[in-house]
């Protein structure tokens, strides 16, 4: 099936941001701003560890919705307009109140967003500047919108306001599903592993200073020897694919070297983010001299 052209068109130039080096100054002083906020219980929040996946797209459908109800009423007022029937204050009364309550909602969408996209890729990030000038253009729009005194002036301004948004959310899509910024980058693991226990490796080759990695066929294993516990977790970090195996151990995590994300070794549970879902845990036993190791669910 041939692409539409205008698709097309539109994403080769929203690729083209991934590699425009111009932005990384602007990257570099965001980035600065957003990890002003320390790791913690705010920042955890905020990029949604509670919840199991990032928050930031939640928290945007209330900006979106009220201001596509508002461009809902907007509408229904301009072809009231041109039919000349008057006229609706109540509507427009309605339609401001919507554009009010998005420029109020869009502040915490934001700041959820500010603090994932701090700990992202450098392509993801460029992508991410123009995306917050964007959304930052329509909550500005918007805002103008309640200074502007005529109501078809307002109308205009929202208008104009959801288009630029609508631009935002065309630059958060790519960042979301082509580039996969929040997407859980350990979720193919069960997939790549057959059902029941499988032979790793002998217990003389475990190691006995640290964490180290071993594969099982193509899936990469992050493996901890303590004592007379053998931990297994998949080794790639599912927040960006960070390997485990490089980063540090302590008081039972493991922390990943590219952003900081810490995996408990006991269940792969996210005891900090910006990590949000949690890295698949194996069982492991010893028979005859040899390690071996179990996915549940897997196959």
């Amino acid at each position: 099936m041939v692409p539409l052209p205008g698709t097309w068109g539109a994403m080769r130039i929203v690729s083209r941001l991934e590699q425009a080096a111009g932005l990384d100054r602007f990257v570099s002083f965001g980035q600065r701003m957003a990890r002003l906020l320390p790791p913690g219980r705010l920042r955890d929040c905020l990029h949604g560890v509670w919840l199991g996946h990032p928050v930031h797209p939640v928290l945007v459908q209330a900006p979106l919705g009220a201001w596509l109800s508002a461009a809902a009423l907007d509408g229904w007022q301009a072809v009231d307009a041109w039919r000349g029937s008057g006229r609706r204050p109540a509507a427009e009364q309605a339609a401001g109140r919507l554009a009010a309550f998005g420029v109020v909602a869009v502040v915490p969408a934001a700041l959820a967003g500010a603090a994932d996209w701090s700990e992202q890729h450098e392509q993801q990030m460029r992508v991410g500047v123009v995306h917050l000038l964007a959304v930052t253009a329509a909550a500005g729009l918007y805002a103008a919108s309640f200074a502007a005194g005529d109501p078809g002036r307002s109308r205009a301004l929202r208008f104009a306001g959801l288009a630029a948004a609508g631009a935002g959310g065309l630059l958060g899509g790519h960042i979301s599903f082509r580039q996969a910024g929040g997407a859980n980058h350990a979720e193919a693991v069960p997939h790549l592993v057959e059902p029941g226990w499988h032979d790793l490796c002998t217990t003389a080759s475990l190691p006995d200073d640290g964490p180290a990695r071993m594969l099982l066929g193509e899936v990469p294993l992050l493996i901890v020897a303590d004592g007379a516990r053998v931990y297994a977790l998949a080794d790639r970090c599912s927040h960006l694919s960070g390997a485990l195996s490089d980063g540090d151990l302590a008081e039972g995590c493991v922390t990943c070297p590219w952003h900081g994300s810490v995996f408990r070794l006991a269940d792969g549970s996210v005891a900090r983010g910006p990590a949000t879902a949690p890295q698949p845990v194996f069982d492991t036993r010893i028979r005859d001299g040899v390690l071996q190791v179990c996915l549940p669910g897997a196959g």
